[in-house]
C-alpha cells in the first residue's frame, strides 16, 4: 500500500507551513470553502495555527470571494 501524504493530497489549502497545515487537516479542514463555516477565533484555537497562517488563509479566502464566518452574538 502506498503512503499518501494527507497534507498535500486532497486539499486546496495555501502554503501556510507544515505545523498549521497539519493542524488544519487533522481537524478535518481540507478545503478553503470549509472556513466559511467557522470563525477565525475557532481556527486560532488549533495548536500550530498562528497569526501568519491566519493572514495567508484570509488572503486566499479573499481571492476566491470567501471569508471566515462572522462571530454570532446570541
Amino acid at each position: 500500500m502506498d503512503y499518501i501524504n494527507k497534507e498535500t493530497s486532497e486539499h486546496d489549502l495555501p502554503n501556510i507551513g507544515k505545523p498549521a497545515t497539519r493542524a488544519l487537516t487533522n481537524a478535518g479542514y481540507m478545503k478553503l470553502a470549509q472556513f466559511t463555516q467557522v470563525t477565525e477565533s475557532e481556527i486560532l484555537k488549533l495548536h500550530g495555527v498562528g497569526p501568519k497562517a491566519m493572514r495567508i488563509l484570509n488572503e486566499s479566502l479573499k481571492e476566491k470571494g470567501l471569508s471566515f464566518a462572522k462571530k454570532s452574538y446570541k
